[in-house]
């Protein structure tokens, strides 16, 4: 069965995604880039027998996710995928899901991690993107890839669809408090998967801590800075590799916004941030 490691883009999916390899799949929680391929992003060409159409990615995702969990295994998977309905096919189904790790981030630091991620010109086309609900990620003008295609929607549908499951087992985390409660955040996160996977082991101190450390922001932007991170986005100006490791703790909305865009985000998005617990 599948345990998703699923967020809107820019929100620590990757980050999670790194320190799950590096407690699980690791000698000692110490985190090896080159494992970091043992949790896959769905959906992707590697998980269809047929080649995928323009449009047509909904079609796949029962038969693929069948076909992953006819292996009889638990497998780690990272989506930006909102978790919902197209054309009458369910993005996934609980006979093919044990449980999500769901990651979200204020909108209002996600808007700068957009804006350069996708090498937009200005925050009103970043917003506009977060805003769009019908808001489709294809990986065709490099790749090639329809099959890279992710249903995303919007910022708020992505999350309300995961968070309104009610069909397998979820553990929402903040992006913030794995920067101000790393410890307590990825206690919480490993006890949870432990529990899904049945496992009875208590927590490893060391291999908790090493993970940690090796995976956090400093440690995974040297990797970047070292050559050694493969899945960067390229500029459609000028085909050049982007820094995906931007700001990370640093990307501050009460810096980065000018007053207009923060009053229209604050308004937008009041209840969300109320809801989350974030300063308004």
């Amino acid at each position: 069965m599948i345990i998703w490691i699923a967020s809107y883009p820019k929100s620590g999916n990757t980050w999670v995604r790194s320190f799950v390899t590096a407690y699980y799949f690791c000698e000692n929680g110490i985190f090896d880039i080159d494992k970091l391929i043992l949790i896959q992003d769905y959906p992707n060409k590697q998980f269809f027998k047929e080649t995928v159409k323009k449009g047509e990615i909904h079609k796949h995702w029962d038969s693929s996710q069948k076909n992953i969990c006819s292996e009889k295994k638990v497998k780690f998977l990272k989506t930006h995928n909102s978790l919902i309905t197209a054309f009458g096919n369910n993005f996934t189904k609980p006979e093919y899901s044990l449980g999500v790790i769901h990651v979200i981030r204020d909108p209002r630091n996600i808007i700068t991690s957009l804006k350069n991620h996708y090498d937009f010109e200005t925050y009103e086309r970043a917003l506009k993107f977060m805003q769009d609900e019908n808001k489709v990620l294809e990986d065709y003008p490099h790749l090639k890839n329809y099959a890279k295609t992710n249903i995303i929607n919007s910022w708020r549908i992505n999350y309300q669809s995961w968070m309104s499951n009610k069909n397998f087992r979820r553990l929402t985390i903040r992006y913030e408090d794995m920067i101000e409660n790393p410890q307590q955040t990825f206690e919480k996160l490993v006890v949870f998967i432990n529990t899904l996977m049945r496992f009875k082991d208590k927590i490893d101190p060391k291999k908790l801590s090493n993970a940690i450390e090796t995976t956090n922001f400093k440690s995974l932007q040297d990797i970047e800075n070292q050559g050694k991170f493969s899945e960067n986005v390229y500029s459609l100006k000028d085909n050049k590799k982007i820094k995906f490791f931007y700001q990370g703790p640093e990307n501050d909305w009460k810096k980065n916004l000018d007053k207009n865009m923060l009053k229209r985000m604050n308004e937008y998005y009041h209840n969300d941030l109320k809801f989350f617990k974030y300063e308004n």
